[in-house]
């Protein structure tokens, strides 16, 4: 027996029919009503043509899906549906579509009406068009310009989507629910977000005003199955003896520094490195929008705040370093380094807290420890640049490069090691490093890993201090040998 009816003039629902009763069906449009006027020629926004990333509707299509949805919104009760689970609610919703869909005469294919019965379902429990991209796993980045166009990254490559929202209030409608599942608000007063999805994605929506075409929302999506240092090396991001030696970095409580431009691989790189944290250490993990998933079983995770609409309580991430030193970490994982909580990074990994990380936004090794250095003058912090490189050198061990090639490609073009200061510079050294040899007939980068020929680097105590001794000699022997003989051959 259904619960919903069509609502009465005073807002309350009408008494559920009989048992074995039909559900009475939503009023028809009678046939004398005017049709709704079209928009405004230039009001219709010009949109790109979709290439294949999504099924390619027509503009009837959206139409059919307008007017049903109408209806629908005017036969159900929102406040019932929301007390049913998922499954019971989808049915309820498919039945009276259905029902629409006859009493209408619409005249759909099969296909069709599937595809209309679950676009609907996804705009009323969902989040309407974006649900298809979010189930993809091959999907890295969602980006919506407003409702009429939206692009992803697939491959590497950003391509435009057949995807599209009904109307720019549609898209705010979305935006909303997602921020809202982490108790954040985006509107005209706050009109700045990130967020995240419950599996990890990292959101971020900027709305209008400053928006000019409608609600910009950017995905940062993650996969399901997460990635290992071991599908890296499959994929030619690394090179097995690269990938051991990254293991036994991790194992061996050196302080990393992950360096990259955006969309790098940054945070997958730092997921993948955390597996190698022994499962009794107390982690604890800084960010601005929970992301990072680490395996082992004892992890707190804490999160940053903005401040509400009086400019209060805000917590930044300065405020969740310092906070993690009273937490008795044994690691502290910042999941991006672009403030004054540098410093206090750098104190807590010159402290006691051998095996912290963090990623940072950065070109190469060099500019990653510069802008380190930028980021805690900037913080205020009176303190003369010798004293700041001498903490910085201190402090880090080794520094990861992570780039996308400019084919979407990715790959790790440096592992470096921070030796010490000569005077007022930092001195480091390459243990790996990536050269770029051309392309391919395909406008693949084409390039090779290569090992710089160090034989004992300096974090080679801390290895043999944790017994990784004879692995990592046995790594850099066989980078040697590789290095040689390609050498040779060249």
């Amino acid at each position: 027996m259904s619960m919903f009816g069509r609502r009465g003039s005073d807002g309350s629902a009408p008494a559920p029919p009989p048992s074995g009763a039909k559900r009475p069906p939503p009023p028809a449009r009678e046939p004398t009503d005017p049709p709704p006027p079209p928009p405004p020629e230039a009001a219709v926004p010009q949109r790109d043509p979709p290439d294949d990333a999504g099924i390619k509707r027509s503009e009837n299509f959206y139409d059919i899906k307008s007017t049903v949805f109408s209806a629908l919104i005017d036969t159900i009760d929102l406040s019932q549906l929301s007390g049913l689970d998922q499954e019971s609610a989808r049915e309820e919703i498919r039945d009276i579509v259905n029902d629409i869909v006859a009493i209408k005469n619409i005249v759909m294919s099969i296909a069709e009406q599937e595809d209309l019965l679950e676009d609907i379902c996804n705009d009323v429990l969902g989040l309407g068009p974006l649900e298809p991209l979010l189930a993809r796993d091959d999907i890295a980045d969602i980006m919506v310009n407003g409702a009429f166009k939206t692009y992803i990254e697939v491959d590497g490559k950003v391509r435009s989507s057949s995807v599209r929202f009904r109307d720019n209030a549609q898209l705010m409608n979305v935006c909303q629910r997602i921020v809202s599942q982490v108790g954040r608000r985006v509107d005209e007063a706050s009109p700045i977000c990130d967020a995240r999805l419950p599996d990890g994605s990292r959101v971020n929506v900027i709305a209008p005003p400053l928006s000019i075409d409608g609600p910009s929302l950017t995905i940062r999506k993650f996969k399901k199955d997460k990635l290992t240092l071991d599908q890296l090396v499959n994929f030619g991001t690394i090179t097995p003896e690269g990938a051991t030696i990254l293991q036994i970095v991790g194992r061996s409580r050196c302080n990393v520094l992950i360096s990259g431009g955006t969309g790098s691989g940054k945070t997958t790189l730092l997921n993948c490195l955390t597996r190698y944290i022994e499962t009794d250490e107390r982690v604890i993990t800084c960010e601005d929008a929970a992301e990072l998933q680490l395996q082992q079983p004892h992890v707190v995770r804490l999160e940053t705040r903005p401040p509400n609409i009086e400019g209060e309580g805000e917590i930044t991430m300065r405020d969740l370093v310092k906070n993690c030193l009273r937490m008795r970490p044994e690691r502290i994982i910042v999941g991006e380094v672009r403030g004054p909580e540098a410093f206090d990074l750098l104190q807590a990994m010159n402290t006691g807290h051998d095996g912290s990380m963090g990623t940072l936004h950065a070109n190469s090794p060099r500019e990653a420890l510069s802008r380190l250095e930028s980021m805690i003058t900037m913080g205020g912090f009176q303190l003369p640049s010798k004293t700041i490189r001498d903490m910085i050198s201190a402090s880090i061990d080794v520094v990861v490069q992570a780039a996308r090639l400019r084919d979407g490609s990715r790959r790790i073009t440096h592992i470096t090691e921070v030796v010490g200061t000569e005077g007022d510079i930092i001195t480091t050294q390459d243990i790996f490093v990536y050269d770029v040899m051309g392309e391919d007939g395909d406008g693949r980068i084409a390039g090779r890993h290569r090992s710089t020929g160090i034989g004992k680097p300096k974090f080679w105590d801390r290895a043999r201090y944790f017994g990784e001794e004879d692995r990592l000699a046995e790594a850099l022997d066989k980078a040697n040998v590789l290095e040689n003989e390609a050498a040779s051959r060249a």
